[in-house]
């Protein structure tokens, strides 16, 4: 059975005729020639046809500043389209692979490797009763692309999707191209660059968007495959529990974005819910549709009779008019019941939904009264799925986070009690614990979130910002908006400060009740290396404890990917993760306490991005209680959860790599790493730290960043609603770690991602360490292997050569001093990832190794060209926009911003 008509190489090969015949329709046919003169240069170089790319430079150097903006759009759109073709192969070898049965890491696999292992329902029950995925997106500035330009590139997508998997007419067929021509036409004649910074609104907006449009459709899909394969292989003993829910910092997130105002947060939380509300609403209207069952032929059972006389009390004159419209159909009659009282929920009229646990309530037992009457099939078709959407989107779509630096909490408190003599800005760390600790449990406030009167405007926000928390707990329910995570938190106070303030609004009430989980972020070295004291402090505290109680004994550590990589370096910050990740599960195992690690990855190798099922594998065993929090941003949004078959296949990978470490780890509880590998990671990794910070640390590293990376053109790029650095000092600490990774990925000079590599293994062998353990930890432990794999993929991407053009803009010193020091740390990172992996080829992945040769020879113009613009004292305001747009079309091709 055929199930596609096309292939990705007629894709790509189309496209890009059409995108030619456009230019030359929409330009002109010398603008033709010229992209096609720079294409066939670049691809004659790249196969080796041509000794240097003469050529290109001869083309680019002749180019008006008009002829230039053409070849840079050319290219941009070229990656934008071929990036459509290659997501439409991924879909293929999806529907392909699950038509076939070879899908690997499918929630299927996960369950007959279960069974495999003669486990009894029992136990599949309790590992997937532990198991929570909690996505959480952000609105970190890594999305280069107008929200206008996904738009339209959407509608490319379905039109390839009709091409490939409708068996259409030939006039179908025509009309399809036809609005595929349409649709390209009109990429082409739209602006790619945005003219205005996007605000906090448009980033909820667009993180809302997966929400509403693709997660809200296929949750229940990942749901039926598990179920399905549970009931083939245990004859329907294990029920599946919740096992994912999603969650948001867009337009919560407030460290470093002075935009996230309260204002901002409430109307996040207002548009979620009115987005919400109207899609139960139609479920409901469906389902009304299907269950027509006529009362003489059924008996629909206590449970279901019980809930619709309790919804015809709270409704009596919506149940008058069902009873009505409905007179012996009491499906129809619940259902009608069930649509008014959702669309009270945001409605000032009485009866609506208190929150999700009512409505649940009402869908289950409708499933129950259908089984019980020869209804299975339109249990599982109809109502089954309904009751999986609720569960894991309830009211809200998704679970707000709010966050702000540690510092700001600090001096808030210091300013606000200041006004009663109380000098808390000169206590010392014990005094502030205890301080903190006393005014938490005792029953009178201490501080008036009301009164800001003196207060700096800072601080006023900040104890707005807690008092607006209790109001939006009131009115969206405490799950709408309910952890507290504190950016650069490092001492035990800096969590009390939280806690106290959360106590002083009514958000926190102890002992009993507690309305937030409050999640330090550790990111730096000294905050890692201190959790036993940070954690330990909290533990032992008696206002923590009742608060942990109250949180049903659940901790939540939020580890930063991205700062530790760029304060330590890649190698250094992978072992460091690793290390202190075992490190806080020993200590809340000492203090009985459930660990649930936040993962605050992006989606660069350097960042902590790469497959995530191969992370979730990755993580030591002491760690994966089942229970799992990371991040998803910017670019990485798009390319998992923007196709409904790419999401669906994601969360299925996300599930099936998290049961397995699961069980793995009811399994092994404590990984057993042997010594000698544990050794040669600190030796390794210590002397890569040493180099990385070195290099960091040269004098004039700075200025070459900035003189042969485009650094300072991302800053205009007007990206995300947040700043780029963190304050005017212009240096690699203050500088936010997104657009320090994305600088290097421009100039094809993947730096975070490999740097020091190489120096640290050759650290460990030449203390006496050799290749075969080498070979064997890359074989046997998945951290390793995981970590050099991505490194792998990093140095794939770089191209020193690129690279060495970028760093031609820089002064003749700087550009001597550094650039021949990376490019020797790159070719012997090279050499020892193919030795320790015993490969010819740096990436595993053969289909990668092809993705990236395909598109190679696209890139390097866009390079050139952002090369040569770089290097021009003045730049014309179209010449300007060029620029920005160069970094769009690299960004496009690299598939990969920060």
């Amino acid at each position: 059975m055929e199930l596609h008509a096309r292939e990705v190489n007629r894709d790509v090969r189309e496209l890009g005729e059409l995108l030619g015949e456009i230019i030359r329709e929409q330009r002109s046919d010398s603008a033709f020639e010229i992209v096609e003169r720079i294409r066939t240069a670049a691809v004659d170089y790249r196969r080796g046809d041509a000794e240097d790319r003469a050529a290109i430079h001869e083309t680019l150097d002749g180019l008006s500043p008009e002829e230039s903006d053409v070849v840079a759009r050319a290219f941009t759109t070229y990656f934008e389209l071929i990036n459509l073709a290659e997501e439409r192969q991924r879909v293929r070898e999806i529907r392909e692979g699950s038509h076939e049965g070879t899908l690997e890491d499918s929630v299927r696999a996960a369950v007959e490797e279960l069974a495999e292992r003669d486990l009894d329902a029992e136990t599949v029950e309790r590992v997937l009763d532990d198991v929570l995925i909690q996505p959480t997106f952000t609105a970190h500035p890594t999305e280069a692309r107008r929200k206008t330009v996904k738009a339209k590139l959407r509608s490319v997508a379905n039109d390839l999707e009709r091409l490939d998997e409708v068996r259409l007419t030939r006039d179908e067929q025509a009309a399809v191209e036809r609005d595929l021509e349409a649709e390209v036409t009109s990429l082409w004649q739209t602006a790619q660059v945005r003219e205005r910074r996007p605000d906090v609104t448009d980033e909820a907006l667009n993180v809302q968007w997966y929400l509403e449009n693709v997660l809200f459709e296929v949750i229940s899909e990942v749901y039926d495959a598990l179920e399905r394969a549970v009931d083939d292989e245990f004859d329907g003993e294990v029920d599946v529990p919740k096992l994912y829910e999603f969650r948001s910092w867009a337009g919560s997130d407030r460290d470093g974005n002075p935009f996230v105002t309260p204002e901002v947060t409430e109307e996040t939380l207002d548009r979620q819910q009115s987005v919400a509300v109207p899609l139960y609403r139609d479920r409901l209207k469906t389902l009304s549709g299907v269950l027509s069952q006529d009362a003489a032929g059924i008996d629909t059972g206590d449970r279901l009779d019980e809930r619709l006389a309790d919804n015809r009390e709270r409704l009596p004159a919506v149940a008058e008019a069902a009873r009505e419209r409905y007179p012996d159909e009491p499906y129809r009659q619940l259902l009608k019941l069930m649509r008014e009282r959702v669309l009270r929920v945001d409605d000032v009229r009485p009866g609506g939904y208190g929150d999700e646990s009512a409505f649940l309530d009402d869908i289950a037992a409708i499933a129950e009264s259908l089984r019980a009457n020869g209804g299975e099939a339109i249990a599982e078709a109809h109502v089954d799925p309904l009751y999986r959407t609720v569960d894991t989107f309830g009211f809200n779509l998704a679970s707000l986070d709010l966050r702000d630096h540690r510092a700001k909490h600090t001096n808030a408190i210091a300013e606000a009690v200041d006004r009663d003599g109380i000098d808390y800005e000169s206590m010392d760390e014990d005094e502030r614990v205890d301080f903190l600790t006393e005014a938490i449990l005792q029953d009178q406030p201490v501080v008036d979130l009301e009164d800001r009167e003196g207060l700096s405007d800072e601080a006023a926000r900040v104890l707005r910002r807690f008092e607006k928390t209790a109001e939006w707990q009131d009115d969206y329910g405490v799950d709408a908006i309910d952890t507290y995570c504190i950016s650069w938190c490092e001492e035990p106070s800096h969590v009390l400060e939280v806690l106290f303030l959360a106590d002083q609004a009514g958000v926190v009430d102890l002992p009993g009740y507690c309305g937030l989980d409050v999640v330090p972020l550790l990111e730096s070295k000294y905050a890692l290396d201190g959790a036993r004291r940070i954690m330990g402090t909290l533990f032992e505290n008696e206002a923590y404890q009742q608060a942990l109680e109250a949180r049903g004994g659940v901790q939540e550590i939020m580890l930063g990917y991205s700062d530790s990589n760029k304060e330590n370096g890649f190698l250094a910050a992978n072992w460091s993760l690793f290390r202190n990740q075992r490190r806080l599960a020993a200590i809340t195992d000492d203090y009985d306490v459930e660990m649930r690690l936040f993962h605050g990855r992006g989606g660069s190798i350097s960042r902590g991005g790469g497959p995530m099922n191969d992370a979730m594998l990755a993580l030591p065993n002491e760690t994966v209680s089942g229970q799992i929090k990371f991040t998803e941003q910017g670019e990485t949004i798009s390319e998992k959860y923007a196709n409904p078959k790419i999401a669906e296949r994601n969360l299925e990978q996300m599930l099936d790599a998290q049961i397995r470490a699961r069980h793995n780890a009811m399994e092994q509880p404590v990984e057993d790493v042997p010594e000698e590998w544990a050794e040669a990671m600190e030796t390794a990794a210590e002397a890569a730290r040493e180099e990385y910070v070195d290099l960091l640390e040269s004098d004039g590293f700075v200025d070459f960043f900035e003189t042969a990376t485009p650094i300072t053109v991302i800053e205009d790029l007007n990206m995300g609603s947040r700043p780029a650095s963190r304050s005017e000092d212009r240096s690699v600490d203050d500088l936010r770690a997104i657009p320090w990774v994305f600088s290097w990925t421009q100039a094809r000079c993947i730096l975070p991602g490999w740097y020091s590599l190489a120096t640290g293994i050759q650290a460990y062998l030449d203390s006496g360490g050799d290749v075969e353990t080498l070979r064997e930890m890359y074989d046997e432990w998945l951290f390793f292997q995981t970590t050099l794999d991505n490194a792998a993929l990093a140095l794939a991407r770089s191209e020193m050569e690129i690279a060495e053009r970028y760093a031609d803009l820089a002064p003749d010193d700087l550009r001597e001093a550094f650039f021949p020091r990376i490019r020797e740390e790159y070719e012997a990172a090279v050499e020892l990832v193919k030795t320790i992996t015993d490969r010819d080829s740096l990436l595993r992945r053969e289909w990668l190794a092809e993705n990236l040769a395909r598109r190679n020879p696209y890139v390097d113009p866009l390079n050139l060209l952002q090369v040569r613009l770089l290097d021009q004292s003045h730049l014309t305001e179209a010449e300007e926009r060029t620029l920005r747009l160069t970094v769009q079309g690299i960004a496009a091709g690299m598939k990969n911003t920060g």
